[in-house]
């Protein structure tokens, strides 16, 4: 028994799925043959069936140019804190040099 929330989160999926099939002007039997995937598999992806390996839903993404946000998926979250320290650690005080005191001085 699939959640509710994830049985909606995959019916949206899908559903972007069609629409970026569309947008290509791809039939179905087309883009299933593009992601090597038979016609009712593609049916099940686009209405959203929790039955779909990750590996079909990795091709369907890369044939959209699409891969990289599946590699997002599950990042560690973005902390504001660790990025300012990380941007303090770049911006270092440099030690002077002769041309850096030249410039100073004229």
């Amino acid at each position: 028994m699939v959640n509710v929330t994830i049985e909606k989160t995959l019916k949206n999926l899908g559903q972007r799925l069609k629409e970026a099939r569309l947008l290509k002007n791809d039939s179905q039997k087309e883009f299933a043959v593009r992601i090597g995937v038979s016609i009712p598999t593609l049916h099940k992806m686009e209405k959203g069936s929790p039955a779909i390996s990750i590996g079909v839903w990795a091709e369907a993404l890369r044939m959209f140019g699409r891969l990289e946000d599946l590699d997002q998926i599950l990042l560690p979250p973005e902390s504001l804190f660790e990025k300012y320290r990380a941007q303090k650690k770049i911006q270092k005080r440099q030690r002077a040099t002769r041309k850096n005191i030249k410039n100073e001085t004229a």
